[in-house]
Order: C-alpha cells, then sequence, then structure tokens
C-alpha cells in the first residue's frame, strides 16, 4: 500500500498525500468459492453475455447496453431495451465491475451472479416474463448444451444458476490494470505527466478519496451482501440540484424504503472514468470536467479553479487502464427454426 512518500517529488508531498491508500489495481479478481473461474465457464459466459436471443424481442444482450468493445457501457444517458424503452438510471460500466462492493446503482444485487438475472425479466431492458422461459431459449438451442458441459462437467449442468455463474465469471475477466496510474504508484516516476501529479494531489487535498479510496476508487472491500454507498449530493442546494435533477431519483430508498437511504447511492468506479460519458446515476453530465466541478460542489462544498478542475481531471485520464483483447463468440444456432417467437 504505497503512501507515495518516495514517488512523489517533493513539491508535491503534502499530508492528504501521505493519508491517501494509493492501491494499484490487481491483475485478476477474486471468485466466490462456489463459482471457481475456469476457461470454458468464462467462455460459456461470454456466449450468453453476447447473445440478443434471450431478450423478448431478440434484439437486445448484456453487451447491448455494456459494450465491452468500448468503455463497458453504451455512451448514452439512459440505455435503450426492447421496443425502444429506455429507463431512468445510466448503465454502469462492466470493466472491473468484480471489485464493486455490490452491484446496480442502488445495490439490489449483492453479486454478479445475482445481477446477472435482473435485466432478463426488467420490462425495459429484456422484457422476459420470467427466468424460467428465458432459460428455456437456452436450453432449445442445441449448441448451448455442449458449451455447459464443458464448463460444468455434467449432462445435468443446463440450470439458471449455473447460466448467471457463467455470466459472473467472464465479467470477472474484465479488469483493466497497468494504467498510468498504477504504473507510477508501482515506482514507475516518469508514467504521470507534471498535470497528472498535480491532479492527484488535489484529489487527496480536496477529499474525494473519502468515498473513491481503493484500487478501482469505488470504497472500500465490504463484507458479502454489504455495499458501499454515498449520499448524493451530500450538500443540497446548489444550482446543480435544479439542472440536472439530481433529487429526482431517491436512489437506494427505492429498494429499501428506509428514509435513511434517501439519495444513496453505490460509489460508482473511477476507472477508465474518461471512456464513460456521460456522467452520475441520471446520465445527466456529458463532460468529465463538469462532472468534476458538480462532484467539488455537491460533495465537498468547494468550488474549483479552471485549472484545479483541469489537473483532477488529467489525474483521472491516468486511470485508463490496459483493456484485454477479447475474441466474439461464435453463438450456437438453432438449424431450420427461430428461437425468438
Amino acid at each position: 500500500m504505497n503512501k507515495m512518500i518516495l514517488l512523489l517529488g517533493a513539491s508535491l508531498l503534502s499530508p492528504a498525500i501521505f493519508a491517501a491508500d494509493w492501491q494499484a489495481l490487481p491483475s485478476e479478481a477474486p471468485a466466490p468459492s462456489n463459482n471457481p473461474t475456469s476457461a470454458a465457464k468464462v467462455e460459456l459466459g461470454k456466449m450468453l453475455f453476447m447473445d440478443p436471443r434471450f431478450s423478448s424481442t431478440g434484439t437486445v444482450a448484456c453487451n447491448s447496453c455494456h459494450n465491452v468493445m468500448e468503455g463497458g457501457d453504451d455512451d448514452r444517458q439512459f440505455s435503450m431495451g426492447i421496443h425502444g424503452k429506455t429507463g431512468g438510471r445510466n448503465a454502469p460500466t462492466v470493466w472491473n465491475s468484480a471489485f464493486a462492493s455490490t452491484q446496480f446503482w442502488d445495490g439490489r444485487a449483492a453479486s454478479l451472479e445475482e445481477q446477472a438475472k435482473g435485466p432478463v425479466t426488467n420490462p425495459v431492458e429484456m422484457g422476459m416474463p420470467n427466468l424460467e422461459e428465458a432459460f428455456a431459449r437456452v436450453k432449445a438451442i442445441p449448441g448451448y448444451a455442449d458449451a455447459f458441459r464443458k464448463a460444468y462437467g455434467s449432462n445435468d449442468a443446463m440450470t439458471i444458476e449455473n447460466a448467471a455463474k457463467a455470466v459472473a465469471a467472464f465479467e470477472r475477466t474484465l479488469i483493466t490494470p497497468n494504467s498510468p496510474y498504477d504504473q507510477f504508484v508501482k515506482g514507475n516516476k516518469k508514467a504521470l505527466n507534471k498535470a497528472q501529479q498535480r491532479g492527484m494531489k488535489k484529489f487527496a487535498e480536496l477529499g474525494c478519496t473519502a468515498c473513491h479510496s481503493g484500487a478501482a476508487f469505488n470504497g472500500p472491500t465490504m463484507p458479502e451482501g454489504q455495499g458501499f454507498f454515498a449520499k448524493f449530493p451530500t450538500f443540497s442546494g446548489s444550482e446543480y440540484d435544479t439542472r440536472y435533477e439530481l433529487l429526482k431519483d431517491n436512489g437506494r430508498y427505492e429498494v429499501s424504503k428506509n428514509d435513511t437511504d434517501k439519495n444513496m447511492w453505490r460509489v460508482p468506479t473511477l476507472r477508465n472514468i474518461s471512456l464513460t460519458a456521460p456522467y452520475f446515476h441520471n446520465g445527466a453530465v456529458k463532460t468529465l470536467s463538469e462532472a468534476v466541478r458538480v462532484m467539488a460542489r455537491t460533495q465537498l462544498n468547494k468550488e474549483l479553479s479552471d485549472k484545479d478542475t483541469a489537473d483532477v481531471v488529467a489525474f483521472l485520464d491516468s486511470l485508463t487502464g490496459e483493456f484485454p483483447a477479447i475474441a466474439m463468440p461464435r453463438l450456437p444456432g438453432k438449424a431450420g427454426e427461430t428461437t425468438v417467437n
């Protein structure tokens, strides 16, 4: 856990820098004991992730909203599901989601396995009436039986739970390590330019690390079943509340119905943040520089100068990591017959 004492030049040393716990992103994500990762399971999960035939219209796959060929989102304010329907929340990136303390903006899924089931029956997203009917389509495609058998070593492996585990196993391979920031905290003093180093210092001095800490910049590792949440906006009453409708959605309260959860949100990762505009739960902010200003005012009650804003943005740019190559899978077909009704 580097404290940067040896890495930062003397002009940048400060108590804020010393206090920050700067961590590099691991190259692998830990897997739960009941879902160990294997190559065959990852390949099956990738197939399911890319296959739109399990949506009611046959048009929406996991990758439709979480495009792994880009930033892991879809570049839209609100993702488009079946029949052109859109929801009210921005699609979070799937890259590095294995390091999230909980899944979905409101934390309604504790694990990637649980999260994988949610969109399938969401009436706006994939629109299937139930998981059983969705999985019946999987079972009706002969090629999937062999893929499940390879992944789980059993002829009885074609289950909804195993499908969700396979998708989660694939998602745990979506890790982007070795960003310029990671190289810097490992000792390469040249990995960050001067503006990025100033932004790193300002990021710590402002107090951004109170929420955006840890290797994924999304808070501490939490016990299973718990998530790391923060109130947004913390300091309400600014012009941003109205301009970006920050208080329109009650966040975690919509799941828990506890008054203390109003406007509480899972703290999102800042990894690859430069690639995942627009920003915030409602995708209302189009640029990273504006998002930095909004966060400074609403979360820290501070106004940033243009220079400080530019430096923080430069630092956030340094969190873009290396994306592993992903070969698109060949999906099995159903010869002579459609899968979608």
